[in-house]
């Protein structure tokens, strides 16, 4: 049964690759508004996900040790990020367009494989844990996936061409999974939880919490915060799943 729920779950995280044609059809400023909401609502997800249902698991099963595991998450994903931003350089350089798309496809490619495993692992453990990992992966991805398809977009990419390759990175993620699950020994899973919750823990904390202390409205900042707490609220009603 797991299987199935693993497969559907990656398979709608990868689908979200293609939300990006959805920008062409948007203002520039509302673009910025919902992806600032979307941006909460993650920060929410992960940190929910990482501390309401992957820490206690983790834990449990491997006592102290799970710290050391938490750390080495962090660490994994800041060497990920170092990776990934390699793809930045020189956006506006007309010489690096090309580069600048194969290095955003692959850097995707890498993480969507990485998203996969944790989802495949998750599910190993079980149901619960696989659907609160699936649901923070989805809305981190949500902002994720907007900003990836504006980098190939700007590096010369067709609209087309742009979702097709963007979807094929996506795929990578399902490759993770199926790994997981032919895998399918719980102390690899338990080990990959702490090690999630650490990457969670990373990409709010670093990279999505900076982008909301940008604009400092009063307004603004209620938004994000009542989204964050939705956020948390949404992992917390999942302990409720049987």
């Amino acid at each position: 049964m797991f299987w199935l729920y693993a497969i559907v779950s990656v398979i709608l995280v990868s689908i979200i690759s293609l939300i990006g044609v959805l920008t062409l059809l948007m203002k520039k400023s509302s673009l910025k508004k919902i992806t600032l909401i979307l941006v909460s609502f993650a920060v929410g997800g992960l940190f929910g996900d990482a501390c309401i249902h992957l820490l206690p698991e983790a834990f449990e099963k491997l006592g102290n040790s799970t710290s050391l595991y938490i750390i080495f998450g962090i660490m994994l994903f800041f060497i990920l990020e170092k990776f990934l931003r390699w793809r930045h350089c020189h956006i506006s350089d007309e010489n690096h367009i090309h580069p600048l798309a194969s290095l955003n496809l692959v850097g995707d490619a890498i993480h969507n494989f990485v998203d996969g495993l944790l989802i495949g692992a998750s599910y190993v453990v079980n149901i619960q844990i696989g659907i609160a990992t699936t649901l923070a992966i989805i809305l981190h991805e949500i902002p994720q996936e907007i900003g990836d398809f504006g980098v190939l977009i700007h590096s010369g990419l067709k609209t087309k061409r742009a979702l097709f390759l963007n979807f094929l990175s996506a795929i990578s993620a399902i490759v993770g999974t199926i790994i997981a699950l032919i895998i399918n020994i719980e102390w690899f899973a338990i080990v990959l939880l702490p090690i999630a919750a650490g990457g969670f823990i990373y990409i709010a904390g670093s990279d999505l919490i900076p982008e909301l202390q940008h604009d400092i409205k009063f307004k603004t900042s209620l938004i994000q915060f009542i989204s964050i707490l939705l956020g948390i609220g949404i992992m917390s009603l999942l302990l409720l799943v049987d």
